[in-house]
């Protein structure tokens, strides 16, 4: 899901703030069911996978959906029905399951999603028309046939605690359900649960909801919470700032919507057809774990082919630009992150570009759906159309296909995902990736150091999503912090490092819903135990690195002052010479690392006549003296002269050139600012 990052006020603030001081670094088908002969994108595109080793096919089937839902899109309600199975694969006995019954969260001001603090945080309003589902029917089927009621003993209301560090929610919240079972259900065996609900959606707000005719709808189902393997249930409430937890299956669902709206859902049609006066759908898709859906009588649509995968992109009328965008973003950008992170292995992807009015529905993503959004979400200067679609699509992987702990662990998904889709962008527009203008250029990677920086030192990045105070302080590290890290190491490893490590850890846990030792020890795989630890300080322990050159000295080599033996004779040299002329010049410089983070970093020293040498420190300790010895005068030296270090917190002080070490002062201070200017020069200009 998209957020703050890459709001387009912040971009707007960036760049008239760059401006002011200077320069920075087709076909169509008929509405409503599916078409035919969609044009080929990305056919042909050879890239070179990232991490070894043959990639899982299907998840291991937990919870299976066998649903029917009705929309009312006056009412802006929809009726379901249903029946679930549930199989316990954990290793002890369960009596008792936990449903998220998550539109509840707009159902008044005393749900835990409503009463959190969301400054900085899209979705801080509140809904001008509430939201509920509400139980009709839940019922056990029994082995002998008896079917046991268990909507009676339903736990609706209670204090809750999730158990992971996580403010207790608000015992008036509605959204986590707890259901005593009348018998235990032992290791292997399965459940079969009789279901029928109502859904009244809110005006939309954040993820769900309707706008006029327009409905997104999200968590609108009961759903049963991921059963974890020791038998306990990772169950929440629907904090503010969190997203998604679930056990993988099969969903099979049928939805039923007046003639004249178009549908767009997870996985492909398997059967569609028009009766009396409505348009019926079933949907099928294995190895998933949520299903969402949109219905509106305003799509366009289009579709195309990208790497086998039938992609279709629905949006508003006359906003045909933006789905050639979609597409082509998605064309580059599926086979990308295919060859990187193992293939897509579903054979549909949905786009959703919902209207503006309802532009709190965009920037989401769910197995085979995404919605994306249009030039409201920033300024037509901007990259924000391509930049929001490919990052929903990242989501496919590190949301959909790793099923990582969203609650608990947010910066799996959203932080790697944020990694993930700056390095397609890089590839797509190098430096241009977010802003391109002439004598304008911003990197979606710059912007994200630039953000994360900000914040290096308020939090840990790793924690649960309801643990930050701020939507501001969520985004900048779960997001922005987690993607500056990667490209760190990134750029410091290499890329062969990288492909060992993310690329590694996306293939081995996919369908295994991974943690952050997961990620760790992928990465000490692929880069070493010296890039683990760093990266492990730098997510748990509000890990910071500030590199400086501190002392740039030279001097003619001249002989050497006090008493020498020589050949016999004792003499003593009292005043320094001042050296031959055209003879050696000699001196050095001192690198001094602040912080608990330590990266190899290269040293540039740079000499009379416009020559450069490098020098490797491998950044460990807090300093490193460089002897200097040549011919030519040693004038400067810059640590990290390439910017590898997105994490350096002050970059005006990586720079220094020679002089007298006992006067600094006010010349200083002028050449830290002229390398502040030459570094914003450099990193986000052309």
């Amino acid at each position: 899901m998209l957020r703050a990052r890459a709001a387009g006020a912040a971009l707007s603030a960036l760049v008239a703030l760059v401006v002011a001081g200077g320069e920075a670094e087709p076909g169509s088908t008929e509405a409503g069911l599916p078409g035919n002969g969609p044009p080929v994108l990305g056919a042909g595109a050879h890239m070179t996978p990232r991490g070894a080793g043959a990639l899982r096919e299907h998840a291991e089937d937990v919870v299976d959906y066998t649903l029917r839902a009705s929309l009312d899109p006056r009412a802006h309600t929809v009726h379901g029905e249903g029946s679930i199975r549930f199989r316990n694969t954990s290793a002890v006995a369960v009596r008792e399951l936990w449903l998220h019954l998550y539109l509840n969260a707009f159902k008044n001001e005393r749900s835990a999603f409503l009463r959190e603090p969301a400054a900085g945080s899209r979705g801080s309003g509140l809904p001008t028309d509430w939201g509920t589902i509400d139980l009709r029917a839940l019922s056990l089927r029994g082995p002998d046939g008896a079917v046991a009621d268990l909507l009676p003993a339903l736990e609706l209301k209670r204090p809750l605690a999730d158990g992971a560090g996580e403010r207790a929610a608000s015992d008036e919240d509605e959204t986590d359900a707890r259901v005593p079972l009348p018998r235990e259900v032992a290791p292997g065996d399965m459940i079969t649960l009789d279901v029928a609900w109502d859904d009244k959606l809110p005006t939309v707000l954040e993820r769900t909801g309707y706008s006029g005719s327009f409905h997104m709808i999200g968590q609108w189902f009961p759903k049963i919470a991921r059963l974890e393997p020791d038998g306990t249930w990772a169950h929440f409430p629907f904090h503010h700032l969190a997203e998604f937890y679930a056990d993988f299956g099969m969903y099979d669902v049928t939805l039923d919507v007046p003639e004249g709206f178009t549908i767009g859902a997870t996985g492909p049609v398997v059967e569609a057809r028009r009766e009396q006066g409505r348009v019926i759908e079933r949907h099928v898709q294995g190895d998933i774990h949520d299903f969402a859906w949109t219905a509106w009588d305003r799509f366009d649509s289009r579709e195309a082919t990208v790497d086998g995968v039938r992609v279709r992109c629905l949006y508003p009328r006359g906003f045909d630009r933006d789905a050639e965008i979609e597409l082509a973003a998605v064309g580059f950008a599926l086979p990308y992150f295919g060859a990187h992170y193992g293939a897509y292995p579903y054979p549909v992807l949905t786009l959703v570009h919902p209207p503006e009015a309802a532009a709190e529905a965009g920037g989401m993503e769910y197995p085979t759906l995404i919605t994306t959004g249009g030039p409201w979400h920033g300024d037509p200067f901007t990259r924000i159309i391509e930049l929001v679609t490919v990052h929903e699509l990242g989501h496919q992987w590190f949301y959909g296909l790793l099923a990582s702990n969203e609650s608990l662990w947010p910066f799996l998904d959203e932080g790697l995902n944020s990694y993930a889709e700056a390095d397609v962008l890089r590839a797509m527009h190098d430096q241009r990736s977010l802003i391109d203008l002439p004598g304008l250029a911003v990197s979606d990677h710059a912007w994200q150091a630039f953000v994360a920086n900000a914040y290096a030192h308020d939090a840990p990045v790793a924690q649960a999503a309801s643990a930050f105070p701020t939507g501001r302080q969520y985004g900048a590290l779960v997001y922005s912090r987690t993607a500056a890290i990667l490209e760190t190491l990134h750029r410091v490893y290499g890329d062969a490092a990288m492909t060992a490590s993310l690329g590694s850890y996306a293939r081995l846990y996919r369908f295994d819903h991974p943690g952050p030792e997961s990620l760790i020890g992928s990465f000490e795989a692929g880069m070493g135990g010296d890039a683990a630890a760093t990266l492990r300080r730098a997510l748990f322990d509000r890990g910071w690195v500030d590199y400086a050159v501190t002392e740039v000295v030279s001097h003619a080599e001249a002989p050497a002052r006090g008493i020498f033996d020589r050949d016999g004779q004792r003499e003593t040299v009292k005043e320094a010479g001042k050296g031959a002329p055209g003879g050696n010049v000699e001196g050095w410089v001192l690198v001094e690392r602040k912080g608990t983070l330590t990266f190899p970093v290269e040293v540039e020293l740079r000499l009379a006549g416009g020559e450069r040498q490098r020098v490797s420190w491998d950044g460990r300790g807090s300093s490193v003296r460089i002897p200097y010895h040549g011919h030519a005068a040693l004038e400067a030296a810059v640590v990290d002269p390439d910017h590898a270090v997105l994490l350096d917190d002050d970059l005006t002080n990586n720079q220094s050139t020679a002089r007298d070490v006992s006067t600094r002062g006010a010349t200083r201070v002028l050449e830290e600012a002229t390398y502040a200017a030459e570094l914003l020069v450099e990193g986000l200009s052309p």
